[in-house]
């Protein structure tokens, strides 16, 4: 395996200068194809950006060489800010720039998120991996096309609409040129035009087909391809000994004791920061387990009543917010339906426990492998910890097992900064326990919503009125408190508040405002909470979940009302076509008309477009409920979606099955757990999640083709609506709605137990 490299002080517009072209000659620790090792320096701040829109995120960075890259040997490179997280980002991202240069995207250099080399494209995050970074290669690819076909035309004395780009050249007649011939000085350092001339959708070669996933080789066979597997040579292992409780503050530990142990290299105490470096893993274990069983912590409680924590949430200061409001008064509503939905603390619950990798070098700075989903803002908040210029900072992102939203992918990476300090010149791994996991991580907020909503006389929704008690589901960094390390260190950074912000795209509040629907009334309220008892941050989807899942719950209830069927309830009042489509093929796809009641056996069905302007997706699925235990198996589950233009049929198919799976854990079974002092669910058993063998018999996915439209982004489209459609079909099932996450076996038994039993 090759050394971690002594970063250099160069930058990426040095690397260009001079030939137009990107050279890399060295590898990422023997990682697997597709990502190369950049050297340590400080991203250029981007030019400024045209008073035209560019393609989305073309606005960051609009110079076509921040995008691309072409070298004197042919050799393709593209850049992009977001991470690979398991969503298949780099997969579609090849194929986006392969279109349109109009080569093998296997011959494709990918260089994803890392803070000297890609630009600074923030967190990747909301579904908008392909509408913006995807968006702003496919874009860029294209005018740097031209950009070669114009510069062929002129050597070539020849008409630029006779020349064509193919596989590395452009070609006119018996004459062609390779792209690297064409390259010289700055002829890719050029600012991008809002306008660029895509490939038709009936040209395609590349996008459009499932083009297996390029990180999937190195997975299956064990190459280095999570940061997790890295092990430079002469790399030290570090623990973290975390306080037993949120406001835990260290009195004592037995440092010198564990100094003197097998194999360590250093024990780091710094205020109520406890950490031990070792030279083998086990020793680095050991010692600090033995540290964590010396130290003395004084402990209060501070933690509400887990049993009454919708009240505990609802009591909490609130600041309110209107969402959306149609300053209209309903009219015509001839029944109504009223409720209160709640919902737990959630876990990411990460197969794999947090890691990364910090290294100090002989220049001061600090590179850290991390599988962070911000690199930017992390580096800042790493730099500002460490009390160093960003410069003195470098992060790189690599893929972690088990890694998506915000889970402690940023304390990890924190931890190995401040244990590279405490080692200069020694690669440092941190590797969390799976308590830790459990225990520290940023989860889902827990929130509490209420609904009122009317029907009218001719079956269609006249009354909508939304409440929702949650706060912004957001504290990644940028700034250093949001680092778990960085709070309990000598000189704490303490937290920042909690931001209150209606944003089109929402926070906490995602989702609320109906606008899949035409809907004559609405209300929408958001109960803004300041500060929560538990670490929270962003869970995949963010309030999108719970939103829907309370708003589809009503959905379904007010087509009881109305005598209507829930799918036709729907289609008579959605928004737009494109979201009656998907609503049409779901059911379709399930046989919604042609089903038959069985006992024991519901149907449930749910709908929503994510965010309000990214993918439209519909659900249909079928329960079975044991009415002995309670337990609830999903039988089967028929989506349909429409994720804008399609580059990669089976990403989109995996991404949506994903989180069918996902979200039917959350529906089913998951729900942090605590006393008054500490987080008690700190494994498997005491936090369950969906097992292989609850997995549904079948599950089918309809993609919508649109051919030109925007890409959507499909990763987090299918958690709302199908936690609604499993209690949809919950309720079907046993004729009792319940309210309250998890829908556990427990609830629905004794639900049953609730129903009047008929003679």
């Amino acid at each position: 395996m090759d050394e971690l490299r002594e970063p250099r002080a160069i930058t990426r517009r040095q690397l260009l200068a001079g030939t137009g072209a990107f050279i890399v000659s060295f590898s990422l620790l023997g990682m697997a194809r597709g990502q190369e090792t950049p050297p340590a320096a400080v991203m250029p701040a981007p030019a400024p950006a045209s008073p035209s829109a560019l393609p989305g995120d073309l606005n960051i960075d609009p110079m076509l060489d921040s995008w691309i890259a072409i070298d004197a040997d042919n050799q393709v490179t593209v850049f992009t800010g977001k991470a690979e997280l398991g969503q298949g980002v780099k997969t579609a991202i090849l194929q986006c720039a392969a279109e349109e240069l109009k080569i093998d995207p296997l011959t494709i250099k990918l260089i994803t998120a890392d803070t000297v080399l890609s630009p600074n494209e923030g967190y990747t995050a909301g579904s908008m991996s392909m509408s913006m970074s995807g968006t702003a290669v496919r874009n860029a690819a294209a005018q740097v096309r031209e950009l070669l076909i114009a510069k062929a035309a002129t050597q070539l004395k020849a008409d630029p609409t006779t020349l064509t780009a193919q596989g590395g050249q452009i070609v006119g007649g018996p004459q062609s040129l390779t792209y690297g011939a064409l390259v010289t000085g700055e002829t890719l350092h050029v600012n991008a035009q809002p306008t660029s001339k895509l490939t038709p959708t009936a040209d395609f070669t590349v996008m459009g087909t499932s083009l297996p996933r390029v990180d999937i080789p190195g997975i299956v066979t064990g190459a280095v391809t999570y940061v997790q597997d890295l092990r430079p040579d002469g790399m030290l292992h570090g623990r973290v000994v975390r306080p037993p409780s949120y406001t835990a503050t260290l009195a004592d530990a037995d440092t010198a004791s564990i100094e003197k142990m097998p194999g360590v290299v250093k024990v780091i105490r710094d205020g109520s920061y406890l950490a031990v470096i070792a030279q083998q893993e086990w020793q680095a274990i050991v010692a600090m387990r033995t540290l964590a069983r010396s130290a003395k912590w004084k402990e209060q409680a501070s933690l509400p009543d887990e049993a009454h924590l919708p009240e505990a949430l609802k009591a909490l200061a609130v600041e309110d917010g209107t969402v959306a409001d149609s300053n209209t008064t309903p009219t015509g509503v001839v029944q109504t339906f009223d409720a209160s939905y709640t919902r737990p603390y959630q876990m990411h619950g990460s197969i794999g426990p947090s890691c990364a990798l910090g290294q100090l070098g002989s220049d001061g700075v600090t590179t850290i492998y991390t599988h962070t989903q911000g690199v930017y803002p992390d580096h800042a908040a790493i730099a500002q910890m460490l009390g160093v210029d960003q410069t003195k900072v470098h992060c790189i992102h690599m893929q972690g097992s088990g890694c998506y939203g915000h889970n402690q992918a940023d304390d990890a990476a924190a931890d190995a900064a401040l244990m590279a300090r405490a080692v200069p010149g020694k690669p440092v791994r941190v590797q969390f326990m799976r308590e830790q996991e459990h225990a520290w991580e940023p989860y889902g907020p827990g929130m509490v919503t209420h609904f009122t909503g009317g029907v009218d006389a001719n079956g269609k929704i006249a009354q909508w009125d939304y409440e929702l008690w949650s706060n912004s589901h957001n504290s990644r960094p940028g700034p250093p408190g949001a680092l778990l390390s960085a709070r309990y260190l000598a000189t704490p950074f303490p937290q920042d508040p909690q931001v209150f912000s209606i944003t089109p795209t929402g926070s906490g509040d995602r989702n609320s405002d109906p606008l899949g629907y035409s809907l004559p009334q609405k209300h929408v309220i958001w109960h803004f909470i300041k500060d929560q008892p538990l670490r929270q941050s962003a869970l995949r989807s963010l309030g999108a979940f719970f939103n829907l899942f309370s708003m589809e719950s009503s959905v379904d209830e007010m087509a009881r009302l109305a005598g209507v069927d829930p799918v036709d309830f729907r289609l008579t009042q959605a928004a737009d076509p494109r979201g009656a489509e998907v609503i049409r093929r779901a059911a379709s796809s399930f046989d919604w008309a042609g089903w038959t009641p069985v006992p024991g056996r519901g149907r449930g069905f749910a709908f929503a477009r994510y965010e309000n302007h990214a993918s439209y997706l519909a659900i249909a699925v079928e329960i079975a409920v044991n009415t002995d235990t309670g337990t609830v198996r999903l039988v089967r589950a028929n989506a349909a979606i429409d994720s804008g233009e399609i580059v990669n049929p089976n990403g989109i198919r995996n991404q949506t099955e994903g989180g069918i799976l996902q979200s039917m854990s959350w529906t089913l079974y998951e729900a942090v757990t605590f006393d008054r002092t500490r987080i008690t669910s700190i494994d498997w058993q005491t936090y369950p999640i969906l097992r292989f063998g609850g997995v549904p018999d079948s599950i089918e996915v309809d993609i919508v083709p649109q051919p030109g439209q925007p890409f959507l982004g499909a990763g987090e489209a299918a958690q709302g609506p199908t936690s609604a459609a499993i209690a949809n079909a919950i309720r079907d099932a046993i004729g009792v709605r319940l309210y309250d996450l998890p829908l556990t076996a427990d609830k629905v038994k004794a639900a049953l137990l609730s129903v009047p039993a008929v003679d």
